[in-house]
């Protein structure tokens, strides 16, 4: 990694002065997912402390430009960069590569910011870090993604995809190493990623989430109803979730709802009605923020089957509303799930597994189900965003700092 800089004003790290912040990201709102919502939540609080955040990110339809928009309660500079629509995806867009560098250079000379925070190597965090280098500007970034995740969404032929993996994470090996500090959402998320590049010293940082947002309700359930929150994309194994509901007893009488959008809503609307569970199952899109504030305050359980989560920020939604959990024993969950504690761990992929773990948190007696609540609500208090906030404001401003996780006991036990 790069060497420590000072600001590009000359500021030193004791300086507590508001700063100006450039954020960079590959995807940001109105795109749904993670890294966008993390990116959003990151400006906004940074915003509400004070300081003055700018946001590169690729275009929308509006078009390129420099607008002032409103995210998550809060206005911030956003400079939009001329993007294409990636077409085998359903609605991502990127910042031409080859423009990247020109178009980095502008915003930065434009805003003159203390710190660059990119959050993802692929394209605007590439030109950002190494043009920001360039002006002795302080860079940080942080790691949301898996190359794996993008395979779906690539016309990459199957016998070609390791190499192309393998590629992927020598340039974010490159680019990462540009920046003076690096983190990712948990310790194993930084572990991976060190394993995957050259990179050495990895900060494990959460994401963060805004606890008091979210209302937990300890009263007992009159009917079973599991809830999903995410992409409805194949690597969060969503099959495997309705083959295991429509394996559940019929005296339960459990209802799942999905929430969030993505390309295989038809294809699982499909698997529902093969199996029979088309009137338990529930696809409900795209929601506001009310209606899953409610979703999840008066569900029973949260299901995340996912394989290849880095922390989940849905799930960390979920736990704020006090909710048991049963997720996927792979990458980050485990972090958040403490298996027997608040919630229970499946072995992936398995659907009697995962059917026989629904079972047992539907019929909690009401004693346990509000002990596992109140795990939950205690282990995620550990990843509340202002923690999150106040770790990177130093880190900004040059200062060490410790990891922002708490280690999930099974990885640190001898």
């Amino acid at each position: 990694m790069a060497d420590s800089p000072q600001s590009s004003d000359g500021a030193d790290s004791t300086d507590a002065r508001p700063l100006r912040i450039l954020i960079g990201a590959d995807t940001f709102p109105p795109d749904v997912n993670g890294a966008a919502m993390f990116a959003a939540r990151l400006a906004a609080g940074l915003v509400a402390r004070g300081h003055e955040v700018h946001v590169a990110a690729p275009a929308t339809k509006r078009g390129p430009g420099t607008f002032i928009e409103q995210h998550e309660g809060a206005p911030m500079t956003v400079h939009r960069i001329y993007s294409w629509r990636w077409y085998p995806h359903p609605w991502l867009r990127f910042a031409l590569p080859w423009r990247i560098e020109a178009n980095a250079a502008r915003i930065l000379d434009e805003v003159k910011p203390d710190v660059v925070h990119f959050q993802s190597h692929i394209v605007v965090g590439r030109g950002l870090a190494k043009e920001a280098v360039k002006r002795g500007i302080r860079v940080i970034g942080t790691n949301h993604f898996m190359p794996e995740n993008m395979l779906a969404h690539t016309l990459i032929p199957a016998g070609l995809q390791q190499k192309a993996i393998s590629a992927a994470w020598r340039a974010a090996g490159r680019t990462f190493g540009r920046a003076e500090t690096v983190t990712s959402p948990t310790r194993r998320a930084a572990d991976f990623l060190e394993a995957n590049t050259k990179l050495q010293h990895v900060l494990a940082i959460s994401c963060g989430v805004d606890v008091a947002h979210y209302r937990p309700d300890f009263t007992a359930r009159t009917e079973n109803r599991i809830v999903f929150v995410g992409r409805i994309t194949g690597e969060k194994q969503l099959d495997v979730l309705i083959r295991a509901v429509a394996k559940l007893d019929p005296a339960l009488d459990a209802k799942l709802e999905l929430v969030g959008g993505g390309e295989l809503i038809g294809h699982l609307q499909q698997l529902a009605s093969q199996l029979g569970v088309s009137d338990r199952v529930h696809f409900a899109g795209y929601v506001d923020d009310d209606y899953l504030k409610r979703t999840l305050s008066e569900a029973s359980v949260f299901a995340m089957p996912s394989i290849a989560e880095l922390q989940s920020i849905a799930t960390m939604e979920a736990m704020a509303s006090g909710l048991p959990i049963v997720a996927a024993n792979a990458m980050a969950l485990p972090h958040l799930v403490h298996d027997g504690e608040n919630g229970y761990l499946f072995e992936p992929s398995d659907v009697d597994d995962l059917a026989s773990k629904l079972t047992r948190l539907l019929t909690l007696p009401q004693e346990q189900r509000e002990a596992f609540q109140r795990e939950s609500l205690r282990i995620v208090a550990d990843h509340d965003i202002q923690r999150t906030l106040t770790t990177f404001e130093e880190l900004y401003r040059g200062r060490p700092v410790a990891e922002v996780v708490t280690a999930h006991r099974a990885e640190v036990e001898p």
